[in-house]
């Protein structure tokens, strides 16, 4: 899982912007780069101030991933057991933990080259990006990116890394925990953790 993670993170930017007339793979290209230029362009002011690299995820980031749809795929029955209070505490710690972890694996940017490849269509209102990111030394890794529409905007809500769903590996692990502490110590554990992260 951590190697998963950390090879999502380091292509986590690839999100999606809003333009109704653009295609998913136009928009998720535009905001690759856009995300690439600002780590380039930043680099000393991010390496003088970490905490700065917060600001690009909320900016750039967050808005175009559909948090709530990837914690109900990622709780499957469990989110239907759960109640509003419980949804939305999971939703704002699972989002914390993916933003915290790519905040910091975004150091470990090295230029790595994203080939986009052909656009493939799921149905009219899910669709999937598929991109490789070139790895010195070794194979290309394969990387596609989930997307659907909600609220007239294209959204991210899976990543499947060299075959390995995100959603899926997230269920897997979390599934573990609520059978052994509920979903309530689900989420008092995510909590302790993103805390424990950010030293508050």
């Amino acid at each position: 899982m951590k190697k998963l993670v950390v090879i999502l993170m380091l292509s986590f930017g690839l999100a999606v912007q809003v333009g109704a007339m653009q295609s998913p793979q136009a928009l998720v290209q535009a905001t690759s780069e856009k995300m690439l230029a600002k780590l380039k362009a930043d680099k000393q002011l991010l390496e003088q101030d970490p905490g700065r690299i917060y600001e690009l995820v909320n900016k750039i980031v967050l808005p175009h991933f559909d948090f709530e749809y990837m914690s109900q795929l990622v709780l499957a029955k469990y989110w239907r057991r759960a109640s509003a209070e419980q949804r939305h505490a999971f939703t704002a710690e699972f989002r914390t933990l993916l933003v915290r972890t790519y905040a910091k694996s975004l150091s470990a940017y090295t230029d790595q080259a994203i080939e986009f490849l052909p656009f493939r269509e799921v149905k009219g209102d899910d669709v999937t990006v598929r991109t490789e990111v070139e790895q010195p030394g070794s194979f290309p890794i394969p990387i596609d990116y989930r997307l659907h529409q909600r609220g007239g905007e294209w959204q991210v809500f899976d990543i499947i890394i060299d075959g390995v769903s995100l959603v899926t590996s997230y269920r897997s692990s979390f599934s573990r925990e609520i059978r052994k502490a509920g979903i309530d110590g689900l989420i008092a554990k995510l909590a302790q953790r993103n805390k424990d992260a950010t030293g508050g």
